[in-house]
Order: structure tokens, then sequence, then C-alpha cells
């Protein structure tokens, strides 16, 4: 079943589930050479295509073409290989925040022919011990500014050998940087199988343990033929943007994979707050946005002060549902739609989405060119049209797990992918996001999906953001619970709960409405932007 391999190291090969787990996959039109490596396809390949004096990468004050990233990636590749002993298939863990030097150890160690674990700078060090342990990491790159929590961690390891510190910055004069400068800017990457295990995805889902999804050199590639060629269209004038870190699998594919790919160009943020999105959107004329509901907010407003976000051609939200007011607001100030989608960390990348001529609100659309999706109920049979049930999806990606034959069952289910999202579809084919599978408010009997009262609250003036959960009530199970930030000059009183919640119940169905409101000054959030609903206390 699996093509030719190239990993001297076999732990990934060697803990990948049982082929009697997996999804079925279906490659379709996305089809590859046995051999493939993903990091030369981004960046030699692309030299070799006349890309090479068309930037490549933006970030920390400096540019790089194609060339540049090529030349730069390929001296890390030998360093990695001849002074620091990485063989193919060894795991080798990314610290670092978004920046270019970050792709360009990515593409070096995956040129290299390592399995590469990239990790986010607001991991603390147990959380890096307990994924260092899991995927038996040998190596790690980190920026030397984020080198403390890292340290910590190596120190009781049994499997980290080197933390080797790269430079972040644009002075590149760290140990990897050295090292890397005096290797020659060709080398002949590792002829790793496009079955070969290229990166490890963490992801904790709702227990907080990690769990690392498996995903192949082919796999990269993939998510880029296509969400980010059918969906987005990109040329080679593009300029993407975005707040998701490249140690999320989004991030990477919106921020890396997607314009690498296509000879488009990435400006980098370390701190991508919407106000530094803004910025480096309109210094750069950027094309495409990732980002999550909430920064597209703070645009909005920016827009009614002046900015300028007309070069913009593609607003990309996931990471959480989209709220109708939202897009309905984009579209009157940009008259340009915003692209709702949904993914997930074991399917790599966005598999169910709008488009563009083909978008609606409160809507996300349907399956990507070579995916299937169905909404199916407990016993696994697909539901009917407008009811709303568990997501289920295949395609060219599926879930595999590492070492995690369980929960790799609870996922899989005869060859279909089972979402954490609860999704209705609609006489017309198209998919609607419901709640996440776990996020369901039930109160009395009824079915509540909290991002339905999210977007009705969006939609009064007051409110700024908010957020709402399923709270414990001795009558009614559950009752909603709106956590609301309210915009400059409204009073956080009684009569302003009994406004929100008047008209809530005008807006949708009158049992929908938060029987109970908290004011606050500000929602828990990622480094995304993405709201953190678990960390919300019931009551304020």
């Amino acid at each position: 079943m699996l093509g030719p391999t190239a990993h001297t190291d076999t732990f990934t090969r060697d803990n990948l589930p049982p082929f009697d787990l997996w999804p079925e996959i279906d490659l379709g039109p996305f089809q590859y050479p046995d051999h493939l490596n993903a990091a030369v396809e981004l960046t030699d390949a692309m030299v070799a295509k006349g890309f090479g004096d068309h930037t490549a990468l933006i970030g920390n004050g400096r540019q790089r073409t194609y060339k540049e990233l090529t030349d730069w990636s390929n001296r890390i590749a030998h360093a990695l290989a001849e002074d620091y002993g990485v063989k193919p298939g060894n795991r080798v863990l990314i610290r670092s925040a978004n920046n270019p030097a970050m792709v360009a150890a990515w593409l070096g160690a995956t040129k290299a022919g390592a399995v590469v674990v990239n990790t986010m700078p607001m991991l603390r060090a147990g959380e890096l011990a307990k994924i260092i342990d899991k995927a038996e990491i040998s190596h790690a790159l980190c920026d030397t500014r984020l080198m403390d929590e890292l340290a910590t961690a190596a120190k009781d390891s049994r499997f980290l050998r080197m933390v080797v510190g790269f430079d972040g910055t644009a002075n590149h004069d760290a140990e990897l940087d050295r090292a890397a400068l005096s290797k020659s800017v060709r080398f002949q990457a590792v002829p790793t199988g496009r079955d070969d295990v290229a990166l490890l995805g963490f992801t904790s889902g709702t227990t907080g343990e990690p769990k690392a999804t498996m995903h192949f050199h082919r796999d990269i590639l993939i998510i880029a033929d296509a969400y980010a060629k059918e969906v987005l269209n990109v040329t080679p004038e593009d300029v993407f943007v975005g707040s998701p870190p490249l140690a999320f699998t989004f991030g990477l594919g919106g921020l890396a994979v997607f314009p690498l790919r296509f000879g488009a160009s990435a400006a980098l943020l370390e701190n991508a707050s919407p106000p530094n999105l803004i910025e480096i959107i309109q210094k750069y004329r950027a094309t495409v946005c990732f980002t999550a509901p909430t920064a597209y907010r703070v645009m909005l407003r920016a827009m009614e002060e002046g900015a300028d976000l007309s070069s913009l051609r593609a607003a990309v939200s996931a990471g959480e549902t989209l709220p109708g007011p939202v897009y309905d607001d984009w579209i009157a100030k940009t008259g340009k739609p915003m692209l709702d989608g949904i993914g997930a960390t074991e399917m790599l990348h966005i598999f169910i989405t709008n488009r563009f001529g083909d978008s609606h609100a409160s809507c996300t659309g349907r399956p990507l060119k070579g995916y299937q999706a169905k909404v199916i109920g407990p016993d696994g049979a697909e539901l009917p049209r407008g009811e709303t049930g568990r997501l289920a999806v295949k395609g060219p990606l599926g879930c595999r797990y590492m070492a995690a034959a369980e929960k790799q069952r609870a996922y899989v289910a005869d060859g279909w992918n089972l979402t954490g999202d609860s999704f209705w579809q609609d006489e017309a084919g198209y998919f609607h996001f419901a709640a996440r599978t776990d996020g369901m408010i039930l109160s009395a009997g009824y079915n509540i999906a909290g991002p339905e009262v999210e977007a009705a609250l969006l939609a009064h003036p007051a409110v700024a953001e908010c957020a709402v959960i399923g709270v414990p009530d001795a009558e009614r199970g559950q009752i909603v619970e709106a956590h609301v930030v309210l915009s400059a000059g409204a009073l956080p009183d009684a009569a302003m709960v009994k406004a929100l919640q008047d008209h809530v119940k005008a807006v949708i169905a009158p049992f929908k409405y938060p029987r109970s409101v908290v004011f606050a000054g500000a929602l828990p959030k990622t480094e995304s932007g993405k709201i953190q609903r678990f960390r919300l206390i019931p009551g304020g």
C-alpha cells in the first residue's frame, strides 16, 4: 500500500496506524511520483520554473527571493546532515514565531529527510517535553530568543540529543546560521517517498493531551493543489498575510505552502495582531488574508476610520465559525466575499469551503474537488437534509494518528473521517456549521448551537465581541450563557441585558436566547485570535 521510503530511521512509518484503521484514501487527480520531497517542490523546482528573482518571503525588515530561499534552505540542509548528524526519518522540532528563518529551517530539515514538528512560542517546557517524548525528537532548532523553555524541556529528555539555535531576526547570526553560511548552495535533497511522513501536526483536542497527526510529502502538495489552486486561484502576483502560527497546519498551509507552491509571496509577522495585520496589508498591498473572524471585525472598524484594505481579493476565515453579520459587513464594505472554511489538523487543512461567486452568509460551502462529505447520526447513517449531526468526510487526505489506535478508532469509521463538528446540509447540498460535537447546548430538550446565538448577538450594535457557552441549570439541564464585550459607550447594566435578550429573541427562535449575560472587558483567545470558550467561567 505504501510506496518506497528513504527513511533510515523508520520510527514514523513503524508508528503509522494499522491499515485496517485508515480512512479510505482516494487520490483522484492528485498523483505524484514515487519519490517526492515537498521542500524541493516549493523552492528548487520554483527556481527551475523561472521564479528565482521573485519575492518569496517578507519579514523582519527583509525580502527573500525564491533563489535566496532555495540557497538558504539548502545550506541549512547541509549543516543538519553534515554537522549535526540528522538522518532521514529523524524527528526535528522547530520552535519559532512566524518569520522567514522558521520557514527556511522547516524547508532545510525537510530537504534533509527529517520529519518536522513545528511548535509555537507560547508552549511551555512541560508541553514541549510531552511532544519531545511522544515523537522521540532527536534534534531541535530554536530561535535563540526562545531558548529558555526548550532548554528546560531538554534537560531530562531521553531522546533530544541536540538543540541548535538560529537567529530569527534579520541578522542571522547564531550557531545554525554560522554553520550554514560555510555550506554550498546546492544540496541533493534526500529522495523521500511520496508516502514518507514529512510532518507531525500535534493537536490536543478536548482532553489537552497532545496527539500527533501524520502527514506525507504528497499531503503537503495536495492541500495547495486542492484548496489554493481550485478556490484561491493563486497567481505569482499574490501576497499572503495572516495571523495563524506556522506551527499550526492551517498557518503552515496558508502562509508558506500555498504561496510557495505557485510563485507568490508571503509577508510574515511575529506579532500578527489585527493592527499589525492592517499595517502590513497596506504596506505590501496584500491580496490574500488568513485570520479568524475576531480579527476581521477589527479590520471592519479600521476601514471606517480610513484604513485602505482594498488590495485584498480574498479574505479567508477559519479556526472558528464565521458569524453572518461579519460576512455581511465585509461584503457591504469591500464588495468582495469572505471565504469561510472548515478544516482539521487530522486532515491537514480546509476540506469544505465557500468559493468566489458561490458564497453565502452562515454557510461553510461545499467539499473541495476530490472530497466527499455527509452528515451522520449516532448510528452512522446519513441524516436527511436539514437535520443536524456529525460531519463525516473523506478524500485524498485522512486521519493518521501516531501510535494511538484507540484515538484512530474514534476518529475513523467505515472509511470516513469523523470530525468533531456538528453540521447540517441544506437541500442544495451546502454545509452549515452548527457547533462542535461536544459543544452543543442541550436545554429543556432543545439542541442549541452556540455559534447561532453568537451571530445573533453580533448583529446588535452594542456588541463588539461575544462567546456563548452552556452552563448547568437544575431546571433545564443547561442554559445559554453569553459572555459579551460591549462596544465603546454601551453600558453593562440590566437594561442592556434585556435589550440583548429581546434582540436575540427577535432574530432567532426565542428558546435560544441567552438566559444569562455576563459582561467582560475581553475574551480569552489563542495566539491566532481564536476565542477559547473552554476558559470562560460560568457566571463570570
